[in-house]
């Protein structure tokens, strides 16, 4: 495998984790193609073949969707991320589409300042080479090792929170820190419970968990 795309991938792979760190959401779809996957599983799920995921969309749109509803819609309590990504283990490579895994965990920060490890898992991907400029994500799939989340759910595993979360506290001003995005109303709607982040469908389910899409708010 050529040295220049396995740097390329790791170079892309760094800026992606700088512009979730930066709060600079608004340039995040930017590092996917047009007409892309971007979806959040767990380890079980994926090793079992299912398709559900927490979070899915299937296009550029729909991730900036996401940012917009997030700007628009939602309010959270405030709190940053720290990622810190493994060296990409190029897996194959089929004319301009490159197959990657990295590994990764996420810091997270409250407003507080506490800071405790708030996910871990591994990046699927498939990039497209570009003949101009960096690689672009044709496809990543954010394989969780838990199928437990606290209370928060963000990129670059998306976003989403838990009913326990879902409004900042009276004392507090709405953040502009965008890490906390909840699937939007043109990306399918699942139940978030207290603490965990279940990929059932909410139509025909019966639970104390709550919507948490855009839509619902």
């Amino acid at each position: 495998m050529s040295d220049d795309v396995a740097s390329q991938i790791g170079q892309t792979q760094a800026a992606y984790a700088r512009c979730i760190d930066n709060g600079d959401l608004d340039a995040w779809p930017e590092f996917f193609t047009e007409q892309c996957v971007y979806k959040i599983t767990t380890a079980d799920n994926h090793s079992q073949g299912l398709e559900a995921g927490v979070i899915f969309a299937n296009s550029r749109a729909m991730l900036v969707d996401r940012i917009t509803s997030l700007r628009e819609a939602n309010v959270y309590e405030r709190h940053t991320y720290r990622h810190f990504l493994g060296q990409p283990w190029i897996k194959s490579k089929d004319g301009a589409r490159v197959a990657s895994e990295t590994p990764f965990f996420v810091i997270r920060i409250m407003r507080d300042g506490t800071t405790d490890i708030f996910a871990t898992g591994r990046y699927l991907d498939i990039y497209s080479l570009q003949a101009e400029g960096a690689p672009k994500l044709a496809e990543r799939i954010v394989v969780c090792d838990s199928s437990r989340f606290d209370t928060l759910l963000a990129l670059p595993l998306c976003a989403l929170r838990s009913a326990s979360q879902a409004v900042a506290s009276p004392s507090t001003a709405p953040s502009t820190n965008p890490f906390s995005m909840l699937p939007s109303a043109q990306a399918s709607c699942f139940l978030i419970r207290a603490g965990e982040a279940s990929a059932v469908p909410a139509k025909g389910r019966s639970s104390p968990a709550r919507c948490g899409c855009a839509a619902s708010r």
